[in-house]
């Protein structure tokens, strides 16, 4: 093995443990990184990515874990046969890791100076006052403001970029030979996600790090990567450099992957359609109190005067980074958070309806979010799930409201006959399908998608969007699309809004706004997506 060479992953076998069965996860894995490269492992959710990942430091439990075949090395030692107290020292220190879900990650109950300091403490054996000092300047480098004053701050109290860069901070302190990152952008607005991948680059480059990148998004891979593993089924099925790999793909998965890259347009719009829902200088603001009484001296404005008509069949998209006001229209539309202006559906003015009055109309505008694991209730199966709007606006006949529960999976293209099952029998494909199932169930005219994809491979995407515009073209359904991917929403959507800090700072068709840009900001956004050379 050369010099150079820093991790060494020799055809390695990982295997899960199920009573007397044994299942393999990862078979025959031979991958080699290089000190200085930059290594992007890419395949879809159960491909295998995140347990290799996790393999090189051995943070999955044995048992029910188990390597039948194979060797890790780093720096030519083995990492698998490798004693507990040898392990202590590279985990951490030599080799760092960044998880996908900073939230998850960071302990809530502890500030990020005693999370930071924790790591200077254990691995350097800084005592806390001198560690403070080193953990501002790193704060500082990975782009965190006056990082002096967030010390003090819990996780709650940061954004979801912010929270990025304090578990890179956390891993860079003590400045490691490998770094492994395990789908770190993939919660994160397309100009946070940027912003994150050039920080990467940069601490390699500072720092002479090697990098070990997980990830399903294959525009990310174009910008980063020197070489490329794809995985399918825990087997490596294709091994190239990033030029090679994007120009001539070798294997028909990797080109499939390629494939599922959102692309074409919306439906053509009929001609008969009737203006559904008419949205007239809509804000939503929040008191802001200070003093002893906690008086209210100012508004803060999450969302300032916005405007647009959708009509039946047409698709709206939403785009902006978080905090934009994108989700926060979604809910005032709904009547679930309070708002000034007018909404007007079906020609009915909605912001003047009391509560009860609005049930009526609950069932027509219907909801589908980011998350299908945490949208559904994991104690309901599948056929209550669904059929729960039924029970509240609908109230039928066991018979009736079974045939109706397997109409809508059927329609969503799910088999009937796992209606039964629980929610964490199924993919996250499947989970969102069974979330759509729940919306359509009560033949809604406006369906308010909230980032109904960003959670989703690539190629489960590219499934969803195909039977959203089949539903579309069936229903003749509205949607409201709330998304950070520019390119969904031009496959998808008719017309776009684009928001920024609760502003709307372009909108017009789809096709108008992308092609020619008027706004800074909505050409910065377009930019971040195009494809790297």
């Amino acid at each position: 093995m050369a010099n150079t060479t820093l991790l060494s992953i020799q055809h390695l076998s990982i295997a899960f443990r199920q009573g007397e069965q044994q299942r393999t996860v990862v078979e025959d894995l031979s991958l080699q990184l290089e000190r200085g490269e930059t290594l992007a492992l890419v395949g879809e959710s159960g491909s295998g990515k995140s347990v290799t990942a996790l393999s090189v430091l051995r943070l999955l439990p044995s048992p029910p874990v188990l390597y039948p075949a194979g060797d890790i090395l780093f720096e030519g030692r083995s990492l698998l046969h490798a004693d507990d107290a040898s392990l202590r020292k590279v985990r951490g220190d030599q080799i760092a890791m960044i998880f996908q879900e900073p939230m998850v990650s960071l302990n809530p109950l502890h500030t990020i100076e005693k999370q930071l300091a924790e790591v200077l403490i254990l691995h350097r054996g800084m005592r806390r006052e001198t560690a403070r000092s080193e953990i501002i300047q790193c704060l500082d480098r990975v782009g965190i403001r006056n990082a002096k004053s967030r010390l003090s701050d819990f996780p709650h109290q940061l954004s979801g970029g912010e929270r990025q860069r304090v578990m890179i901070a956390m891993a860079v302190l003590t400045q490691p030979k490998l770094l492994i990152a395990d789908e770190p952008t993939t919660a994160l607005d397309v100009s946070v996600q940027a912003q994150i991948l050039t920080l990467l680059r940069e601490l390699k480059e500072e720092l002479g790090m090697s990098l070990l990148f997980i990830t399903h998004n294959l525009n990310i891979v174009r910008q980063l990567a020197d070489n490329v593993a794809v995985m399918r089924q825990g087997k490596k099925v294709e091994y190239n450099s990033r030029q090679q790999l994007f120009s001539h793909p070798q294997h028909p998965y990797t080109r499939q992957l390629l494939d599922a890259e959102p692309k074409g347009s919306p439906l053509p719009l009929p001609v008969d359609s009737n203006v559904l829902l008419d949205v007239r200088k809509l804000q939503v603001g929040f008191p802001v109190k200070r003093g002893l009484l906690q008086r209210v001296v100012d508004t803060h404005y999450a969302l300032k005067e916005i405007s647009f008509t959708l009509k039946a069949g047409e698709a709206i998209g939403l785009v902006g980074e978080s905090g934009s006001g994108k989700s926060t229209t979604g809910l005032a539309l709904l009547r679930l958070l309070k708002s000034t202006g007018e909404i007007w559906f079906e020609g009915q003015a909605l912001h003047g309806l009391s509560r009860r009055q609005l049930l009526p109309f609950r069932s027509r505008i219907q909801v589908v979010f980011q998350d299908p694991f945490s949208a559904l209730n994991p104690r309901l199966n599948v056929e209550q799930i669904i059929a729960e709007g039924l029970d509240v606006h609908q109230p039928l006949e066991p018979k009736a409201r079974e045939q109706r529960v397997i109409q809508a999976m059927q329609e969503v293209d799910l088999d009937p006959e796992t209606r039964h099952r629980y929610p964490g029998e199924f993919s996250g494909g499947q989970r969102q399908r069974i979330a759509i199932a729940r919306a359509l169930i009560l033949q809604p005219a406006l369906l308010i998608l909230d980032e109904p994809t960003s959670s989703l491979d690539k190629s489960v995407q590219a499934q969803i969007l195909a039977l959203l515009t089949s539903l579309q073209q069936r229903h003749r359904l509205a949607y409201l699309f709330i998304s950070h991917d520019l390119q969904v929403v031009r496959s998808l959507c008719h017309q776009v809004i684009v928001l920024r800090q609760g502003e709307v700072v372009e909108q017009g068709q789809c096709e108008t706004v992308f092609n020619s840009p008027a706004h800074d900001y909505t050409r910065q956004l377009l930019t971040l997506v195009e494809p790297a050379s």
